[in-house]
């Protein structure tokens, strides 16, 4: 039997046991030019990732999770990409049917903000969409995208839309030091040729909505376990011998990671059980709080543990930390939470 590292366990962000592992074949040094690469990586991997719900969706969250712990800005970069493939593979709806390919490379764009609003008709040619959509990440830089617009005061519907010259990310904004090669800004769409995936409503009320927003919770637990790597002993003698303090902070840190890797695989089998899916938004609340909660911790923990020098003296463990102080922040903390609350209370009433 094999023993690994502490490092090669963990902090590599695993999930599955090697032998159960999609290969990533990832280069040993982050290539500085993230996003392209990413994107590159996306199509690659589009051809051997499992969609969630499928099965196999441990596996999916694992080389997620592998990747984050890699280099979140990659990572972020390349979860909506497998979240939109997984969205159409639901819907049913062929690359094709979309005007995209194998080689196209997808955002989602589904928040809603205070900075417009994006509305849908449907013309005598086909729907178009029309507006301001917010929180458009990398709408410069990927191919298509899957938008959510509105199409009455009270309706929603998804699109999938080609990102071409009708579409205009408004700059200058991004001010952001985590996830700085990932601007997320508002989009102008002029006009813009729209296919509609699924019904008004469709897209809130699939299953899959909160498999997806598991997904992202496997990146933040790839992201801290990420973090978590600057405790691991190091070797060759090199810095002083950990004392009881810096044990406790691995100790504290390996806990932590413990319990939201225990939580994805539960979750995991829970998504691939068709008699699961009543549950799956109490699951995947559950799931995020707990992951945000982990990720917070180990940032914390991390900190305490290995002072200011890292923060300022390594490039890569500064640009970690940041990366996850911005990316765990999709989750809304006291409110989500809330809203746990409230759907077991409601839950309670029916019952």
């Amino acid at each position: 039997m094999t023993v690994m590292s502490w490092t090669d366990e963990v902090a590599s962000g695993m999930l599955c046991a090697p032998d159960a592992q999609i290969p990533l074949d990832l280069p040993e040094v982050v290539p500085a030019q993230r996003v392209p690469f990413a994107l590159d990586l996306a199509g690659e991997l589009s051809q051997r990732l499992p969609s969630p719900g499928d099965g196999a969706t441990l596996q999916l969250w694992d080389a997620m999770a592998r990747i984050a712990a890699y280099d979140l800005t990659v990572a972020r970069a390349l979860e909506p990409h497998l979240d939109a493939l997984a969205i159409l593979h639901q819907a049913g709806v062929p690359l094709t049917e979309v005007g995209a390919d194998e080689r196209s490379t997808w955002g989602v764009f589904a928040a809603e903000g205070p900075d417009g609003r994006l509305s849908a008709r449907e013309t005598t040619t086909g729907w178009v969409v029309d507006g301001v959509k917010p929180w458009c990440s990398l709408a410069g830089q990927v191919s298509h995208a899957l938008v959510t617009a509105w199409t009455s005061d009270t309706t929603r519907r998804l699109f999938a839309v080609s990102l071409g010259d009708d579409v205009r990310p408004r700059p200058g904004r991004w001010a952001s030091r985590g996830l700085v090669e990932i601007p997320s800004a508002p989009a102008e769409f002029a006009d813009v040729a729209a296919v509609p995936i699924g019904d008004d409503g469709w897209y809130l009320q699939r299953p899959g909505f909160w498999w997806g927003a598991i997904g992202v919770a496997a990146c933040w637990y790839g992201g801290a376990a990420g973090v978590a790597r600057r405790l691991a002993p190091r070797t060759g003698g090199a810095g002083r011998a950990p004392d009881q303090i810096a044990q406790l902070h691995l100790g504290e840190a390996d806990t932590l990671l413990f319990a939201a890797r225990a939580t994805l695989w539960h979750a995991a089998a829970r998504v691939d059980d068709p008699e699961a899916r009543a549950g799956d938004e109490v699951l995947a609340r559950r799931v995020r709080g707990l992951v945000r909660t982990v990720a917070d911790d180990v940032l914390g923990s991390t900190a305490r543990a290995t002072g200011p020098a890292p923060l300022t003296f390594e490039e890569e463990h500064a640009r970690r930390v940041a990366d996850l102080s911005v990316y765990v922040r999709q989750d809304h903390g006291e409110r989500d939470l809330a809203a746990l609350g409230a759907q077991l209370t409601a839950d309670r009433h029916e019952g």
